[in-house]
């Protein structure tokens, strides 16, 4: 096969399977927990790592294989692992380099769920966050860093926000403390953005938004670029003999694998939260259309903002492909398409804003984003809620803001549908 040559559109649709004389041409759906062997040796080489194969879909399962497959193409990485959903995969990145009296550096315009994660969930468990300002100098971002600092997380385009992180700031105070660079690509997905070309060392998905497409599976999916350097004396737990594998050690058995293979050996082994084959087998379905609904999403979500900009209901509108927008020249740089979220306020504040959604006909509004249907959200009374107005204000989530996730449906009747929700909501 030419895997290595191939487009993102020929890896979307093709990438990662190849079926041989007689097989299903499309991904099989192996709903087994458990895989035959002729051996107890078989099965103990698999126990060990000595050999890799699918013994129990907790740790493997080919058609979950087949999604993490795919999405390492998709992002040029050298292993992925799928897990239960995207703050999992989050949390399994973090934790799996990160312990009790460690510490995280953050962007702040982080979507709710991951921002109470860093700031009330990990804290529990010793691993304490600091939050910079992503739009700061890189020696303020610095200064935020620690001895016991583990690594920099930001999110590729922010949510609800809609801030797009300089990877190479942020890469480049990671890497002079040692540390790796963790990215969330979820609203950009690898289609329209490959962090690891921007110096990312790990990159985490929500497979539940655009790799879905269709919002119907939970799951999300880690990948590691294979590139950072794990043996730099900061991360023992890669390099030191590991009791609970007979004192192997990851960097010295995997190589460049170290990361990705503790992360499954270790981490879905005892916690279990992995992705179950009928979501990677719904996800990789969706993967095959990836590049063709990006590319609309894009399309729709630039009309749509450009219209909403010249529209005088309209106090203010936030997306990365407007030319006046402070982020485009940063999505520019690093996006090959501005994806299909943005923002914006309605004229009268956040009443006028409720009486907007209630008042949309085509979008829904729903507890959700990133998916072929037009639809809605308030994240200061939802996805940000538990969050305190400070907070709230350093993830650019403000009391009006509605975000607008722009489905793939046509862009007129979309437009027609605000028109009228607008022309209420400023009666009102």
């Amino acid at each position: 096969m030419a895997e290595k040559t191939w487009k993102a559109e020929t890896i979307a649709v093709q990438g990662a399977y190849e079926p041989g004389n007689g097989d299903p041409r499309v991904v099989p759906l192996a709903l087994s927990t458990t895989f035959a062997y002729d051996s107890a040796q078989d099965v103990a080489d698999l126990f060990d790592l000595k050999t890799f194969g699918h013994f129990y879909t907790r740790l493997s399962n080919p058609t979950v294989a087949a999604f993490e497959g795919k999405m390492c193409m998709l992002e040029g990485g050298a292993g992925a692992l799928a897990c239960a959903s995207g703050q999992s995969a989050t949390s399994l990145a973090i934790m799996n380099i990160c312990q009790a009296g460690q510490h995280v550096v953050a962007a702040s315009t982080l979507y709710g769920g991951t921002y109470n994660l860093l700031s009330h969930t990990l804290p529990k468990f010793g691993i304490n966050c600091t939050f910079v300002d992503q739009k700061a100098p890189a020696q303020e971002i610095a200064a935020a860093i620690q001895d016991k600092t583990r690594l920099v997380f930001g999110e590729a385009l922010s949510n609800p926000g809609t801030e797009v992180l300089d990877f190479e700031k942020f890469a480049g105070v990671a890497h002079a403390a040692g540390i790796p660079l963790i990215v969330d690509n979820t609203f950009p997905t690898p289609y329209l953005c490959r962090p690891f070309d921007f110096g990312a060392d790990i990159v985490v998905h929500s497979s539940s938004k655009y790799l879905d497409g269709h919002a119907v599976s939970l799951g999300g999916v880690i990948v590691d670029s294979g590139r950072f350097n794990w043996a730099n004396g900061r991360f023992p737990e890669l390099t030191e003999p590991d009791e609970s594998y007979h004192g192997m050690s990851y960097t010295g058995a995997f190589g460049e694998l170290a990361y990705i293979v503790k992360a499954r050996a270790q981490l879905t082994r005892d916690l279990g939260a992995v992705m179950s084959p009928m979501n990677a087998w719904l996800a990789n379905l969706g993967l095959e259309t990836l590049h063709i609904r990006m590319e609309r999403h894009t399309e729709n979500a630039t009309r749509l903002a450009e219209w909403l900009a010249h529209d005088k209901r309209v106090q203010w509108v936030k997306y990365p492909g407007l030319k006046n927008d402070p982020n485009h020249a940063l999505a520019r740089k690093y996006l090959k398409g501005m994806s299909g979220v943005l923002t914006f306020g309605v004229r009268g504040g956040a009443q006028a804003g409720e009486r907007f959604m209630n008042s949309l006909r085509l979008a829904k509004l729903v507890v959700h984003v990133a998916d072929t249907r037009t639809c809605v959200l308030h994240p200061a009374s939802m996805t940000h809620r538990q969050l305190s107005p400070e907070q709230q204000q350093a993830a650019g989530v403000t009391p009006e803001l509605i975000r607008v996730s722009v489905g793939i449906e046509n862009i007129d009747d979309i437009i027609a549908d605000f028109d009228q929700a607008l022309a209420v909501a400023c009666q009102g």
